[in-house]
């Protein structure tokens, strides 16, 4: 006979029946210290009360237990996870890197300042990059050029982080939003 098993998570609490103690320190729905029980009147307590028994702590001697309403504590504890996940987000912000080149057409040029604009204004970071290809490599001061005039059209939004460096066959630079 299979018994349903409400905790299965490794996160999940023990509850009820599944607490395989002999005796705990019970606390009671308004966390006042109801003091050591055996298992079966403080599942009794609960009963009573409505409520269920959750294992707290089953390493700490004696173990605790605590009488709630365990769907209610695991809706509040997703509720805390979820508000400090969203807190991480906001304090994490990205670098979105948008890739240039030195023969970039005005249209396409403009496209790229919007995006970027749009991202600056979220408080990321923009790395702008122009890789070189064939014969560009002779002349990286025309790169150089377009990286400016990038920075330079965002000026009013962003400043310039990074100078334009050349790492390769690559050139990059960094823009991070106004203060």
């Amino acid at each position: 006979m299979e018994v349903s098993n409400i905790a299965k998570d490794k996160n999940e609490l023990p509850i009820n029946e599944q607490i395989r103690v002999s005796e705990l320190m019970v606390i009671g729905p308004n966390g006042e210290q109801m003091g050591m029980k055996n298992i079966n009147d403080a599942l009794t307590l609960a009963n009573y009360a409505g409520l269920d028994l959750v294992l707290m702590s089953g390493n700490a001697t004696p173990a605790v237990g605590k009488i709630m309403d365990y769907n209610k504590y695991r809706y509040e504890k997703a509720k805390k996870l979820k508000e400090a996940q969203k807190r991480q987000r906001e304090n994490n912000k990205d670098v979105k890197e948008y890739q240039l080149s030195v023969t970039i057409d005005i249209h396409d040029f403009n496209t790229r300042k919007k995006n970027a604009a749009e991202y600056l204004q979220k408080g990321h970071k923009i790395k702008a990059t122009i890789r070189f290809k064939g014969r560009q490599m002779a002349h990286p001061e025309l790169g150089k050029d377009v990286l400016l005039r990038f920075a330079n059209e965002l000026s009013d939004i962003s400043d310039i982080e990074a100078q334009p460096k050349l790492e390769g066959r690559t050139m990059s630079m960094l823009l991070a939003p106004k203060k």
